[in-house]
């Protein structure tokens, strides 16, 4: 059975340290302790919270889960900000002349600019 720390589980679910520990006082998640009452989370449990992995099919590439650090409410409209906690990839279609001007090889750095008039929120 495979177990990891509560800051490694909640990176992994895109929460806070502060919401998993409120979580588990609330039973909305099993955790084990060991004998220094430090908090685990098995790998089962973190597939269960996580629901839609597997079951989800999108064509959808870039997503960054994360933690909502803000959402500001005016009229009809809502700006969320989520801070990214998880390792992302980004995947870009460009051109055959783009990619031989900007010189792109594997294993350079390289910045993946989002130009999209429509970002998602998903829970």
């Amino acid at each position: 059975m495979q177990v990891v720390t509560a800051a490694q589980a909640s990176r992994m679910l895109g929460i806070s340290l502060d919401t998993l520990r409120r979580w588990d006082r609330e039973g909305k998640i099993e955790v084990q302790r060991d004998s220094a009452n430090r908090r685990f989370v098995t790998a089962a449990e973190i597939e269960r919270l996580r629901g839609y992995e597997g079951s989800q099919v999108s064509s959808a590439r870039n997503r960054f889960r994360g933690v909502v650090r803000s959402v500001e409410i005016d009229g009809l409209l809502a700006r969320v900000e989520i801070d990214v906690t998880e390792p992302s990839r980004v995947v870009a279609i460009i051109t055959r002349e783009s990619a031989e001007e900007l010189g792109l090889e594997v294993g350079m750095s390289a910045m993946g600019v989002i130009k999209s008039t429509s970002v998602m929120v998903e829970t």
